[in-house]
């Protein structure tokens, strides 16, 4: 997998700048409501040359932007996130357009019925995800532009926006997070805690 990351974190002067969506921007999840957000990262891979980053770090920063992204969403029925970090590569300063690689962070995503206690994705979906270039960022490379925090943030974020964008064709397609039937009387159930992602 490491080498895998290499190559393509290595693809920046053949990668399309990506335009960024509008962080205000609500797409149609149906009756989605956010219950557990759990986020692991006991196997996470670097690739070798990236900036340092704490396991415990992509934890707390992918926990706050699922959080921040998913809590607007105001359906009658919980569903809960398992996601696990499985590597990355932050770019560090280069050589403009010689060395200038590209950061990427690889996801696995398991999301979960409440109401059924059961995953919707019988198997996680991969996301591999880059970070959003401007054209300064483009010639010279994220790591000579941006912090280690700045490349991180920017990761998490459109790595959040992916896992929304394939939420939304789920239920579209697929009828995830449609309106289920509600218990005839009595206080809604106790939350279920998801099992780890990959179980």
């Amino acid at each position: 997998m490491i080498r895998m990351f290499a190559l393509v974190a290595l693809s920046v002067l053949v990668a399309a700048c990506t335009a960024p969506t509008p962080e205000d921007e609500l797409r149609d999840l149906g009756a989605f409501s956010l219950g557990h957000n759990i986020v692991v990262a006991p196997k996470v891979q670097t690739v070798p040359g990236s900036r340092a980053v704490a396991p415990e770090e992509w934890v707390d920063l992918l926990t706050n932007e699922v959080a921040a992204r998913f809590s607007r969403y105001e359906g009658a029925q919980l569903y809960h996130f398992g996601i696990s970090v499985e590597g990355f590569f932050v770019a560090p300063g280069g050589v403009p357009l010689v060395l200038s690689p590209k950061s990427v962070l690889a996801l696995k995503v398991t999301v979960w019925d409440d109401a059924q206690n059961k995953k919707l994705n019988a198997e996680p979906r991969t996301f591999t995800v880059f970070e959003t270039t401007s054209g300064e960022s483009f010639l010279l490379g994220s790591g000579n532009t941006r912090t280690r925090e700045e490349q991180m943030k920017g990761l998490a974020r459109n790595a959040v926006r992916e896992i929304e964008i394939w939420m939304a064709e789920q239920h579209l397609e697929n009828g995830w997070f449609d309106p289920q039937d509600q218990p005839a009387s009595g206080a809604p159930a106790e939350a279920q805690t998801p099992a780890p992602v990959g179980q």
